[in-house]
């Protein structure tokens, strides 16, 4: 790619998220990659303090002041209007969304601003198999009517994307399936070495005859924490269990501080925001996600890829990384006791976590890698701007000569 169009000037390319966290630790390999090839790497988001991290990189940052988190129809109007006032101003030539909510109306909005380009990853549908008929029904129509507005359709969940495009609601000609990818340099098996990850360990206050079962994720109860709770008071004095991840204070399900407290009172350790992930992993026994849905986890991707085996519910995107008995194991969702035992039935088996570790490391080699994802990301960028006859951005998109 040579991101400096025939007749002047660099290319733009700007990715709209709901804040500034997704930017630098989800989507940082896709703003670099423009950057790093001469274009104007752009972030829209709502303002917080990772955007100064992204500026220091030479990736810009424009704060979009209405975008929030909660559920507010009336600040996402706003966020909408605000959207379209900075799409004008900046004159992007792609614009990337991302859902849940940026996806919706940012799609519509950078069709009616003149973007020539709009592509739009889906991360996974905002919605359980358990929820109400009326709600699953609702997302798939709004993810419907927002994807005539876009030029192409990226979906990360390969279950997500034959539903989107079963269901209709995204036109099969323009939907490619993504995937999802990680630093397979930064989390790999050996990130410490064995005196380090004892030092780790006692850090974390477990004991030499413990089994550290780990999870990364926000405070939030979607992602099965109550239900890891539980299991953790069913489990002995052998298992230490540690959650990683930060409060997430704007959404509904987020966990309160007597939550919390209780859970400490039966063991658990909370480490907060942690930025050294890469060898907590290393630290750790086993990975659990109990989540009740998911898009494609990126930390179970983390976890096998540092050489963990993985405990997941079994839900689409995690089934996409977990390959039930022989990476890790699924359980069924909200059922602390069947994840106690899971817990219990690897916690017990040194060997047989060994042997699922060295096959989750296999997998993320074969299927996690992240610069696959920037190369498909790149590449429907050029497929779609040859297709509407924009042979100056094609042409500046273009991958550059050997």
């Amino acid at each position: 790619m040579t991101a400096e169009r025939p007749g002047g000037g660099r290319v733009t390319v700007a990715h709209l998220t709901t804040v500034d966290s997704s930017l630098r630790f989800l989507l940082h390999p896709q703003l670099t990659a423009v950057r790093d090839r001469g274009g104007r790497a752009l972030g829209i988001s709502a303002p917080g303090p990772d955007a100064a991290r992204l500026q220091a990189e030479g990736i810009d940052h424009v704060p979009l002041t209405s975008s929030t988190r909660s559920m507010n129809v009336l600040a996402d109007l706003r966020a909408a209007v605000e959207l379209w006032r900075v799409l004008r101003r900046e004159r992007p030539d792609v614009l990337h969304t991302h859902n849940p909510k940026p996806g919706l109306y940012g799609r519509v909005v950078g069709r009616l601003a003149g973007v020539p380009v709009v592509v739009n990853t889906c991360h996974g549908l905002y919605y359980t198999e358990a929820d109400p008929w009326l709600k699953r029904t609702l997302l798939l129509v709004l993810e419907g009517i927002a994807a005539r507005f876009s030029d192409a359709e990226l979906v990360q969940s390969e279950e997500d994307l034959r539903r989107l495009v079963r269901t209709r609601a995204y036109p099969p000609r323009r939907t490619r399936l993504l995937g999802n990818g990680i630093d397979l340099r930064r989390f790999r098996p050996d990130v410490l070495d064995e005196e380090g990850r004892a030092r780790l360990r006692r850090e974390l206050g477990a004991r030499d005859d413990q089994v550290v079962v780990g999870m990364v994720g926000r405070l939030v109860a979607e992602k099965g924490l109550l239900e890891l709770f539980e299991a953790a008071r069913l489990l002995d004095d052998r298992y230490l269990v540690v959650v990683a991840g930060p409060d997430d204070p704007e959404k509904p399900d987020a966990l309160d501080r007597a939550t919390i407290r209780d859970a400490e009172a039966r063991g658990v350790r909370f480490l907060g925001m942690r930025e050294d992930v890469d060898r907590l992993y290393g630290a750790m026994d086993l990975f659990v996600l109990p989540s009740w849905r998911e898009g494609f986890p990126r930390a179970a991707m983390e976890a096998a890829a540092s050489g963990l085996p993985v405990i997941a519910t079994d839900v689409r995107g995690c089934r996409q990384v977990v390959d039930d008995g022989v990476t890790g194991l699924l359980v069924p969702v909200r059922d602390p006791v069947a994840l106690a035992a899971a817990i219990r039935a690897l916690g017990e088996d040194e060997e047989r976590r060994r042997a699922m570790g060295k096959a989750a490391v296999e997998r993320a080699l074969a299927h996690f890698d992240e610069r696959r994802v920037v190369e498909i990301v790149l590449g429907t960028y050029r497929e779609v701007a040859a297709r509407k006859g924009l042979d100056d951005l094609a042409a500046a998109l273009a991958d550059p000569a050997p």
